[in-house]
């Protein structure tokens, strides 16, 4: 940026605020008191209007109303109105669809967007973007329409994409940005200054400078605010932070999160296996990603797929239905223990009654360990170092829970029952059931963690079936063996 370009000129200020207050509150372009409710979303009404205008055909009052919405909220409309009225809209604001929508868009919506828009245009899009979310837009498209977009790009713009596709999915190299500001170590704060003002194509948003020796390795960071209030003789050399946490390109998004977490950071280096300087991570990518993981886990743990509601309804179904079809055969082999007493209960028809009560206690307590147990891996809370005091604590909590459940079915079923010796094999039984739902819950996630199995995916269904079967064995074993069926 040019000294000129940082002058201001009063008569500017006041010729923008004269537009801003021309823009009318009511009538063509909506205000933001018009669309957003008072939690920051669009209100139903507006989105109605929006709606009955795009039914009508009337793509002159579309544009009225979206045109005073940020970007962030014209993304949030294209994911409230229905499928079909997408294209529609995208074509009636025109110009309105500009970088920052595409960047905001969800992803299902945004790729059936993409896919329907000719490869030049995509492209010319792509390039307007920064390298991470141009990436996110093309990484989901099919190898021939990806290639076809790749084809219509600037070589250099192609080629920054091409090298971010050929990292991991969900790592590092796809996550982060190619746009950093990178100087040598012999600058003096003076020399960056005037770097900084008079290369015009440098990021237009950056927080720190980083340090590289003569092999482009970084060596240190510094903050703008540093750099503005230092001499301008003084060598970056010495006033740089030595300490900084460098990503390697190949690590995992869900770890590159956690260090951004732990260390408080603003901006990281990403390097490549010989220790260059190749990109950077901001953390605004951080925030999407951490909210990506953690709903991921949620849902990876009840089998609902991506949980998305913009999702293709096939692949929802597809995706539920499969853990739904290994529940029905978990539920075959907790029938089958059950078959195995079926002359007991035909004696003792109570038995057919509680015994639902001791499997469904046992698969709570399980989901509650398990819920945690996942966490604590996902955020590295859980580690080699207190593994063993993990499972005595959780032990702890499933003797004091299940005492304490057995103590109240116990003595509840004696009194509604007035069968003492029942009240006591229901009580022993939610004993036993929490102490497997406890180990379980634990000892499941961390063996498939070792075996390198995300633990969110598959753990549910063994601890259900764990409390399950136990639940029934307990319950019924004892029945049968203190002459109670």
């Amino acid at each position: 940026m040019s000294e000129t370009d940082l002058k201001h000129d009063p008569a500017d200020e006041a010729q923008d605020t004269l537009r801003a207050e021309d823009v009318p509150v009511s009538g063509q372009a909506a205000s933001e008191s018009d669309s957003l409710d008072e939690d920051n979303r669009l209100k139903p009404e507006f989105v109605r209007n929006v709606k009955d205008a795009l039914d009508d055909e009337d793509t002159d009052r579309v544009y009225d109303l979206v045109e005073g919405l940020h970007p962030a909220d014209i993304a949030d409309l294209f994911e409230l109105i229905d499928e079909r009225e997408r294209l529609t809209l995208a074509s009636a604001i025109r110009d309105l669809m500009g970088v920052e929508v595409i960047a905001e868009l969800n992803d299902w919506v945004r790729e059936a967007l993409v896919e329907a828009l000719p490869a030049d245009v995509v492209a010319e899009i792509a390039e307007q973007l920064d390298t991470d979310d141009a990436v996110a837009m093309l990484e989901d498209l099919d190898e021939e329409d990806q290639q076809a977009v790749l084809a219509e790009m600037e070589p250099e713009d192609r080629a920054a994409i091409e090298s971010a596709l050929s990292y991991p999915e969900e790592s590092a190299g796809r996550l982060m940005s190619r746009d950093f500001v990178a100087v040598h170590e012999s600058m003096t704060v003076g020399d960056l200054i005037d770097f900084l003002r008079e290369h015009r194509e440098l990021p237009t948003e950056f927080w720190e400078v980083f340090i590289v020796d003569p092999m482009h390795r970084p060596i240190g960071t510094c903050s703008l605010s540093w750099i503005l209030r230092t001499p301008r003789n003084i060598p970056l050399y010495d006033v740089m932070a030595r300490d900084q946490t460098l990503i390697p390109v190949d690590m995992d998004q869900e770890e590159v999160a956690l260090r951004f977490q732990k260390y408080a950071l603003i901006s990281a280096a990403v390097v490549d296996t010989s220790g260059r300087l190749i990109g950077q991570i901001t953390v605004d990518d951080i925030v999407h990603i951490i909210q990506e993981e953690a709903g991921e886990d949620a849902l990876l743990l009840s089998g609902a797929g991506d949980g998305d509601i913009n999702e293709p309804i096939l692949l929802t179904v597809r995706a539920r239905l499969t853990w739904l079809v290994v529940n029905l055969a978990t539920a075959m082999l907790a029938a089958s223990v059950v078959g195995l007493f079926q002359g007991a209960i035909t004696r003792f028809a109570l038995l057919a009654v509680l015994m639902p009560i001791v499997s469904g206690m046992g698969g709570n307590a399980g989901t509650q360990t398990l819920a945690v147990a996942v966490r604590a891996i996902a955020t590295n809370q859980l580690t080699d170092s207190n593994t063993v005091r993990m499972i005595l604590r959780e032990l702890r909590i499933a003797i004091a829970n299940g005492t304490a459940l057995g103590l109240l079915i116990g003595i509840g079923t004696w009194l509604i029952f007035g069968n003492p010796l029942l009240g006591a094999v229901i009580a022993s039984a939610m004993v036993i059931n929490n102490l497997v739902a406890g180990l379980m819950g634990i000892l499941v996630p961390l063996t498939l963690d070792r075996f390198n199995v995300d633990p969110a995916v598959s753990s549910a269904v063994f601890v259900t079936t764990a409390t399950d079967t136990m639940g029934f064995f307990s319950f019924l074993g004892l029945a049968v063996l203190t002459g109670l069926a």
